[in-house]
């Protein structure tokens, strides 16, 4: 008996007043929860978890003697844990009752083994994985518990959110600003669904993002457990690589796979995880994956005969202007490069905005819904267009009127809606400079930076009549995204959400060196915030190009309502992000629209909160500004706010 008390590691788990006579309550010695049990002037400790289901035995009662498991009412002897008149029981602990309390003896810890999820979350974080937004739930406690190794390493970041929608939209941001995927959690079921909305906004928009997602054991998979869906058929085309981990997989290559097709499809990656098959443990395991000798170089040339047809429409253009669209973002420098080698005036789609800075000599602001009048005329008056990066939907504006050169690295997004005088396929930084190149003793365009001064000119005039504009019912947008201009860091990068708020910040939001980020083909409300969250965790790495940039949100109330929860994920992580909330009680896009449709304007009215006074008692900075005069000073005082800070701006709804 003394040898076995020597093996023992002792844990004091209550005092001797904490549990009165005929009690039972659960307590957690390090990773080990016991049921303590007080009966007939004894105390006994058992597993918690009843053999049969796991019901948790801590939560039952004690009946004539016998203490009865929550879930199923299977009794046992409180103190020998076994079943009357039945072989089976539940594991025992000896209890010492001693001066200062309840102590139970456990056997030391066994040291860790490596897990199936050990193994996978290792692969992605060598993949460069670094953030991870989710969760944690039943059915994914073994990757839970592998990701936390991997904080604990120091190799990532994990965010617990309050709705998986954010932790998608987070992803995909992250994905949109770097071009590197991040990772979101969920459990099976409910937790899965809830990261679709997010998920097809990274997809439509070419960001990379790793979904890991529970699954129920696979021995009740199939034929409808609690919380089982079909994963594969929900997550659909919206993940362009979908697997289940199943126990004889090739666990490492499975999540190198995801990995790679995330960032060379510039999509959404899916991991199907079983209840059970991260948990196993591996006693000889394999070595973790990573990207060495994976990725080839993706520096596509443009074939010879489309690049001659390109050279020879722009040799043969007076007024070419350039248009750029999201897919250009990474590869500026040498687009802005051959634009002042032609002269040629470059305008963007919205979600290109910020691509180039508005200060620019060049630059022509933003084309199409939520653009200025500069953009358009410049397209109007051009003789050939040439387009990097963008689709030509119906929202990005660009004419199929003007003799058109489209540049992308996707085969299909190459004239998608319509035939192209020239598509050209290749790697758009490397088509720029081969242009460049091929056109470098061309002389022929005309100057057109008089043209583009002149237009900016006719539009800051017209801004600042906006200005004044005021019919008593709160601050107008053009105020409003006048004094943001003037007081956001040069190179902040901003998430900006979709409705007016969205427009108005298109059109009179005047980009130097900042990064701007949208929910651009699915549009959906809500994104702003938590891909701000997303953004900010990029600033905290080491990456050059992020690091320590201020953060910015925009979004009307209507979006912000949608994942306002989410304020409390930035206060519990002191994430560093400034809102903008136009409230004016209202959806006022739609609102719009209904009007615009000779409809009556129907249930597009809000009930809000006071929602500064929301953000306090979250605790994070609150101010509401009611008059365009407080504008500067509220701005300016949550930008320095060292935490999160909303200013929640009272906006007319038709001054957009």
């Amino acid at each position: 008996m003394t040898d076995e008390k020597q093996e023992l590691v002792w844990h004091r788990v209550l005092s001797k007043d904490a549990l009165p006579e005929g009690r039972v309550t659960s307590v957690t010695c390090k990773k080990k929860t016991l049921c303590v049990s007080h009966h007939d002037g004894q105390y006994g400790a058992l597993d918690n978890k009843c053999p049969h289901q796991g019901g948790p035995l801590g939560e039952g009662s004690i009946e004539n003697g016998l203490l009865r498991c929550p879930w199923h009412g299977w009794d046992y002897d409180p103190i020998t844990g076994k079943a009357p008149g039945f072989d089976d029981g539940v594991e025992t602990f000896p209890v010492e009752i001693r001066d200062d309390g309840i102590y139970v003896g456990l056997p030391p810890e066994e040291s860790h083994i490596t897990t199936v999820g050990d193994l996978m979350m290792e692969t992605m974080t060598n993949w460069g994985v670094k953030q991870v937004f989710g969760m944690v739930g039943h059915s994914n406690l073994g990757v839970a518990d592998a990701l936390r190794i991997q904080e604990r390493e120091g190799r990532l970041s994990y965010y617990g959110i309050r709705h998986e929608g954010a932790a998608a939209f987070a992803c995909s941001a992250y994905g949109k600003l770097t071009g590197r995927p991040a990772a979101c959690l969920s459990i099976a079921g409910p937790g899965a669904t809830n990261l679709l909305t997010g998920l097809w906004d990274a997809n439509v928009d070419r960001a990379p993002v790793v979904a890991l997602t529970g699954q129920v054991e696979t021995q009740v998979l199939g034929p409808g457990a609690f919380q089982e869906i079909d994963q594969v058929g929900a997550f659909g085309k919206v993940a362009q690589w979908s697997q289940t981990a199943l126990h004889d997989s090739r666990h490492a290559e499975l999540m190198n796979l995801a990995c790679k097709s995330a960032i060379l499809n510039r999509s959404v990656s899916h991991l199907i995880f079983p209840d059970e098959v991260p948990k196993r443990k591996l006693t000889d395991p394999p070595s973790a994956g990573g990207p060495e000798g994976r990725l080839p170089s993706r520096n596509i040339f443009p074939p010879e005969d489309t690049l001659q047809a390109a050279v020879d429409l722009l040799r043969a253009s007076k007024r070419p202007v350039i248009v750029v669209g999201h897919g250009a973002r990474f590869q500026m420098e040498p687009v802005v490069a051959l634009a002042e080698q032609l002269k040629a005036p470059v305008i963007t789609t919205f979600k290109g905005k910020g691509q180039i800075s508005d200060h620019h000599p060049l630059a022509g602001g933003v084309l199409g819904r939520s653009g200025t009048p500069i953009a358009s005329w410049l397209m109007n008056e051009s003789d050939a267009l040439l387009v990097f990066g963008a689709s030509f939907s119906n929202h990005t504006g660009i004419t199929s009127k003007r003799p058109t050169i489209q540049v992308d690295f996707d085969l299909m997004t190459l004239a998608k809606f319509h035939a192209i005088d020239v598509p050209v396929w290749g790697e758009i930084g490397v088509t720029a400079r081969a242009l460049s190149e091929a056109l470098s003793d061309f002389t022929g365009s005309e100057d057109q930076r008089a043209d583009v001064a002149a237009r900016w000119a006719i539009w800051r005039e017209e801004k600042e009549r906006r200005t004044r504009d005021d019919r008593g019912k709160g601050i107008n947008a053009a105020i409003l995204f006048d004094r943001l201009t003037r007081v956001v860091d040069p190179d902040a990068i901003i998430a900006v959400d979709v409705g007016n708020n969205t427009y108005s910040f298109g059109r009179y939001f005047e980009c130097r060196r900042q990064s701007v980020l949208m929910s651009g083909y699915l549009g959906s409300i809500g994104f702003s915030f938590p891909a701000a969250m997303g953004v900010w965790a990029a600033t905290q790495e080491d990456d050059p190009r992020f690091h320590g940039r201020q953060v910015v949100s925009v979004s009307g109330d209507g979006g912000f309502g949608q994942y306002l929860a989410e304020i409390n994920t930035a206060v519990k992580y002191g994430m560093n992000i400034t809102h903008v909330l136009m409230n004016n009680g209202e959806l006022g896009k739609i609102s719009k629209e209904q009007r615009a449709g000779n409809w009556e304007v129907w249930q597009t009215s809000l009930h809000n909160p006071n929602f500064a006074e929301y953000a306090e008692l979250c605790g994070a900075m609150g101010i509401r500004v009611n008059g365009a005069a407080d504008l500067d000073a509220a701005l300016e005082r949550a930008l320095n706010h060292p935490g999160p800070a909303l200013v929640e701006v009272m906006t007319d709804a038709e001054l957009v």
